[in-house]
């Protein structure tokens, strides 16, 4: 009987102060999507790959998530991130294949993370034809992209000529909208 009384007390204990508290708001999660271009599972040693180490990837899939049961809608690239964006099939969001445009005036996610408060940025590849709207910061390769001395368009639209390989030019400027 003692155990439960000292087991209730401090329940009653807990509850109390917690409703004499003041509120706090909600801690709300970061969301990161890694894309990688042509990545596919067997090349990450994280799925058990015996090709190639991903000590990266492999560190970010143990202290996150990883998937194991899971299908793309559509493999192309830039259709699927306008999949991934819209939330609908291709031959429903109207981007079936590259070197098309994009509907900027359809819903994307990032418009609903923007509305709850979260800010926005999409780094590197996108290959839409178009921006989307729902981003606070772009820094985007037009089409394919160069590997080399690579330009990007920015939020404005503008287009900006970085030095150097476009990996580590993606990584500089994640790191820094990270910060």
């Amino acid at each position: 009987m003692y155990r439960i009384l000292c087991l209730l007390s401090i329940l009653f204990t807990s509850v109390a102060f917690a409703q004499k508290a003041a509120p706090q708001e909600k801690r709300r999660p970061n969301v990161i999507f890694i894309l990688s271009d042509d990545h596919a599972y067997q090349a990450i040693s994280a799925y058990g790959s015996k090709l190639t180490q991903t000590p990266s990837i492999d560190r970010i899939a143990s202290q996150g998530a990883i998937l194991y049961n899971n299908v793309v809608t559509n493999s192309i690239c830039g259709p699927s991130r306008a999949v991934l964006l819209t939330g609908k099939h291709s031959h429903i969001n109207g981007y079936k294949l590259n070197e098309k445009q994009f509907d900027v005036n359809q819903p994307v996610f990032s418009e609903q993370l923007q509305q709850n408060g979260y800010q926005t940025a999409w780094i590197g590849k996108m290959h839409l034809g178009a921006l989307p709207n729902g981003f606070d910061y772009l820094n985007v390769l037009p089409g394919q992209g160069q590997y080399y001395n690579p330009d990007f368009i920015n939020s404005k639209n503008e287009k900006v000529k970085y030095t150097g390989y476009v990996t580590d030019i993606i990584t500089q400027l994640s790191e820094a909208v990270l910060k």
